[in-house]
């Protein structure tokens, strides 16, 4: 075990480069801090109820000061404590579309990929159909049918983005099968459902989870726009595309803060995890890794 720990961080080895990298360890602590907020956020701040809907209307729309670091919104709940509640919904979210796209590309995938010939092509014609509608469109309809919920909404945004992993497990599952081990798996009459599970999809997964990376800051990017127009999860819930709908009214007559501070949080989350994911994408190419710093 020892060994094995000391070759994953050994000078040279994907580990090492990434914490070399002031990007990614930038943006690794970052994402941490996110998660930590989301949490323990009921514990990070003396207005957790402000945090879960209370309103408190005789301190409504007040500006940043000592009692409340980041203002209050039109129902005089802090706003501080909206976004810390509110990185509780977007990392449900995130981790909601990214896993359950995941689970779904990669079991179409490898069965396509593996199988080939008829089973391939009834697959991927399927998949290309979901290909045909842009992303965020399609997240809108299918949120828009099913109603506004978080559930809904990690299932509208999940239905979009699965395509895309079935299409990557896919090409990295064509190359796999011909390697000279799975066909020796084979011909030792290894079932094919555990040839898949044990030795295709553990290898083709590696690139999977760059992407699934990446994907985390945009699935919190894609959910706060369904949650602009009214298609995210309902109120009283702790969303930072719904403060920033209901606080853009606001800005104009300089009650910048309740629109602002969420706009904030959702660009710097979103930028960590894009940055972690490009990171992560370079250190596993042994192209790219001289090039991290």
């Amino acid at each position: 075990m020892r060994r094995a720990r000391s070759r994953v961080a050994a000078p040279g080895s994907a580990l090492w480069h990434f914490v070399r990298s002031r990007l990614g360890m930038a943006a690794t602590v970052i994402v941490v801090l996110f998660m930590l907020a989301a949490v323990f956020a009921p514990w990070l701040t003396p207005y957790a109820e402000a945090g879960r809907g209370v309103p408190d209307l005789p301190v409504r729309l007040q500006g940043p000061n000592w009692s409340h670091w980041m203002g209050t919104d039109d129902l005089g709940r802090d706003v501080l404590a909206r976004v810390l509640f509110g990185a509780r919904t977007a990392l449900l979210v995130a981790l909601g579309v990214v896993v359950l796209s995941v689970v779904i590309g990669v079991v179409v995938g490898a069965i396509a990929g593996y199988f080939g010939r008829w089973v391939d092509e009834v697959l991927m014609r399927i998949t290309d159909t979901f290909l045909a509608f842009p992303p965020l469109l399609l997240a809108v309809l299918v949120a828009a049918a099913l109603g506004a919920s978080l559930r809904n909404t990690i299932i509208a945004i999940a239905i979009s983005w699965w395509p895309w992993y079935a299409r990557l497990v896919r090409s990295q599952v064509l190359s796999l099968r011909e390697r000279p081990y799975i066909k020796a798996v084979r011909a030792i009459g290894v079932p094919n459902r555990r040839v898949i599970a044990k030795h295709i999809v553990p290898n083709a997964m590696a690139p999977v989870w760059v992407q699934a990376t990446a994907d985390l800051g945009a699935a919190v990017l894609t959910a706060a726009g369904l949650s602009f127009v009214g298609l995210g999860p309902r109120p009283p819930t702790a969303d930072w595309g719904t403060m920033i709908s209901e606080g853009r009214q606001y800005v104009l007559s300089g009650q910048w803060w309740i629109a602002g501070f969420a706009g904030v949080a959702i660009v710097i989350v979103a930028m960590a995890f894009n940055l972690a994911g490009d990171v992560i994408r370079d250190v596993t190419d042994p192209r790219t890794r001289g090039d991290q710093q």
